[in-house]
């Protein structure tokens, strides 16, 4: 086995997330890798980790909390850089059963996990090194230094990326050159990056390609499930991926 998926950011967004399994299944790809924030924003959490535990478990080899799950689980929410999304998260707190809860709380909670895949070092990531669940990695702004990994995965920011970065080494043989390749499959139930398909990546450890994926699903149907309970500016944006 070669090729993983790569989900982040699902955001209680169902009908978004089985029409990304459904292409996995289309390529017959067993293994997944889950880089936080199954939950809030969409209005359904629990339906989302009831998809997940019930038809993914088997497949996932690793599943790391986010910013949202560290917000609610531990009722700390003074991060959030809005009311709105505070009000948001205290509302999906109130809505998560104890399944949920007890599956969430099973998770990775550091926010990050290391391993190793097909002899590659892994960093999976929610955020960044600087901060593993508030600070993004992007191009231009690394947050943090990732010479020991050979592949970083992250998500956070809903922005799909991929991209290397050569650190200086002492390996002659290798140009005194150190690749790392960095991967942000974007957000498969709240996308920001004006594309309102869900997205995920598929990542080949032998060759080191990636594809980024985008899926269409019924988004009429999740904004539909919205009733006021949220700002509705967590429904608008789904119509243009923003």
């Amino acid at each position: 086995m070669s090729k993983y998926a790569i989900l982040s950011d699902i955001h209680g967004n169902l009908f978004a997330l089985k029409e990304v399994i459904n292409d996995l299944n289309n390529q017959n790809i067993e293994s997944v890798i889950l880089l936080g924030d199954l939950i809030d924003y969409g209005m359904q959490s629990n339906e989302v980790i009831e998809f997940i535990e019930n038809n993914l478990s088997d497949k996932i080899i690793c599943s790391i909390w986010g910013n949202h799950e560290k917000a609610i689980l531990t009722k700390d929410f003074n991060h959030f850089s809005s009311q709105r999304g505070i009000d948001c998260a205290k509302f999906t707190a109130s809505q998560l059963n104890e399944d949920s809860k007890n599956y969430l709380n099973k998770l990775t909670q550091e926010g990050k996990y290391q391993f190793d895949l097909d002899g590659k070092r892994i960093l999976a990531v929610h955020g960044s090194l600087s901060d593993c669940y508030w600070k993004a990695i992007f191009p231009d702004n690394l947050n943090g230094d990732y010479s020991e990994f050979d592949i970083v995965l992250s998500g956070h920011s809903h922005y799909p990326h991929v991209f290397q970065k050569f650190y200086e080494v002492d390996n002659p043989e290798m140009r005194n050159k150190k690749a790392v390749l960095f991967i942000n499959p974007g957000s498969v139930g709240q996308p920001r990056n004006q594309n309102p398909y869900a997205q995920y990546a598929i990542l080949d450890t032998e060759s080191m390609s990636v594809s980024l994926k985008a899926v269409k699903y019924p988004k009429e149907k999740a904004m539909a499930l919205y009733n006021g309970s949220v700002d509705e500016f967590y429904m608008k944006r789904l119509e243009n991926g923003i």
